[in-house]
């Protein structure tokens, strides 16, 4: 199972507290408004259960008391009903009813028995009820049911809106959250970016301590690591120029002597013929090896833009290399000027078309496309095309995996490929391998669109 990201998780913490916290407030409020309101309506009805019973009283406290018109005399209103014990007998305003009398609980039966007054909250039915009992005398008692449909009502009432709010506050909580966590989640995302930027070639990218400044360690750190990164790089780079530069001359007067030996090599015994064929291959290899290292020390030059017809550029690649032009296609509505280095995509496409003629059977088509955002070029070869596990790998230097091997011989610098990724990036595009439909590999280079 996925872990959830650290934006979910802080979103859900904040969302779970609101919700404890909404709900324990919730409940609280809902038990001190309950608490609340029913012993106001038990003191409310005291009182009026306490006049009754004076009202009774005197009703009876003649010579010959007439007990209905006593209790019909009891303005008990919709919510109460009186019953009467006197002598034995229950009374009441109308008929009596079993149900009433049977629901008179027996701990204020009891009280009242012994001549004291009772009050007990009970269910008659579905309905919550208070019952009074008022003792008048030994054989005399007023009990007095009250309803209390519409404070049950009230109460429900209440404790849905707080549920309703127990609910908006999670959601709230939820939204903070949210805000809280992308809101954290910013200079993390800041440090990516630069990270993102400084592997895609820009060692110009830095963090700035000032921003943020619970993280101005992390940004002193970063920044640090990509300086000693990029001074490293700059050694290496320095140290290939420098080297490069250095065997020119001497591989210029080696390449020299060996067109002498080549020029003269039908007078060679077969022997001495052939090794001067195979000092003239590595001497020519060794000088695309050396040009191949300059031009890759100067890559991290900035791109030296400018519009160029990328069409008519690979066409003439094309043609210098005894291929038809036809191979070049530009799709509809893309235009085929582009504001980019000439020097550099005219390198990219002889390395492109090179390397599928090397090593992909080659080239097939060189196609120009693209959209509202980005230009596209594309060279596709008829080879075996590269494995899913060297297509990472396949533009580092000198490196060749097990597709290069499948797709042809080795006899490249292991540079050429490179050389497309770093004068890419310095376009600030992207370049990836692809399969061609109906077999081979498809080389794919995205250029953002050049802003007017």
């Amino acid at each position: 199972m996925k872990r959830p990201g650290l934006r979910a998780r802080v979103t859900a913490g904040f969302a779970v507290g609101a919700l404890l916290v909404s709900a324990a407030m919730a409940l609280l409020s809902y038990q001190l408004t309950e608490r609340f309101l029913l012993d106001e309506r038990e003191r409310t009805a005291k009182r009026a259960v306490m006049a009754d019973a004076r009202i009774v009283r005197a009703g009876l406290d003649v010579d010959d008391p007439e007990v209905l018109p006593v209790l019909r005399s009891l303005d008990t209103g919709a919510n109460r009903r009186a019953l009467l014990w006197h002598d034995g007998d229950f009374y009441s305003r109308t008929v009596v009813d079993n149900t009433l009398t049977d629901s008179l609980p027996d701990s204020v039966v009891t009280m009242v028995g012994q001549g004291k007054a009772g009050v007990q909250r009970v269910h008659i039915g579905d309905r919550p009820a208070m019952v009074f009992g008022i003792p008048l005398g030994p054989d005399t008692a007023l009990y007095e049911i009250d309803y209390m449909g519409e404070l049950d009502g009230n109460l429900k009432v209440l404790g849905l809106v707080l549920t309703l709010v127990a609910a908006g506050t999670t959601v709230a909580g939820a939204l903070l959250g949210m805000y809280a966590s992308r809101r954290v989640m910013r200079p993390l995302a800041t440090v990516a970016d630069a990270a993102r930027d400084i592997a895609g070639g820009n060692l110009a990218a830095r963090l700035d301590p000032a921003t943020e400044p619970d993280l101005a360690r992390l940004a002193t750190s970063f920044n640090d690591m990509v300086d000693q990164l990029s001074a490293r790089m700059q050694r290496d780079r320095r140290f290939a120029a420098d080297v490069s530069h250095e065997l020119r001359s001497p591989l210029q007067t080696l390449a020299a002597a060996a067109s002498v030996l080549e020029r003269r090599r039908d007078q060679f015994d077969p022997r001495t013929a052939s090794a001067t064929g195979l000092l003239v291959e590595e001497v020519q290899r060794f000088q695309e090896l050396v040009t191949d290292l300059l031009e890759l020390a100067r890559s991290d030059q900035p791109a030296d833009s400018a519009p160029v017809d990328v069409a008519a550029v690979a066409r003439q690649v094309c043609r210098h290399r005894g291929l038809p032009t036809t191979l070049v296609t530009v799709e509809p509505d893309t235009s085929p000027i582009w504001h980019v280095d000439r020097r550099r995509i005219e390198q990219v496409l002889a390395n492109l078309i090179d390397n599928a003629q090397a090593h992909g059977g080659g080239a097939v088509a060189v196609r120009l496309t693209g959209h509202s955002s980005v230009r596209i070029l594309e060279v596709d070869d008829e080879g075996p095309g590269v494995s899913p596990d060297d297509r990472d790998t396949i533009f580092d230097r000198f490196v060749r995996g097990r597709s290069a091997g499948a797709r042809g011989d080795n006899d490249g610098t292991g540079l050429g490929l490179a050389l497309v990724a770093q004068h890419v990036t310095a376009h600030a595009g992207t370049v990836q391998v692809l399969d061609r439909p109906g077999g081979g590999a498809r080389f794919r280079i995205e250029l953002p669109l050049e802003r007017p």
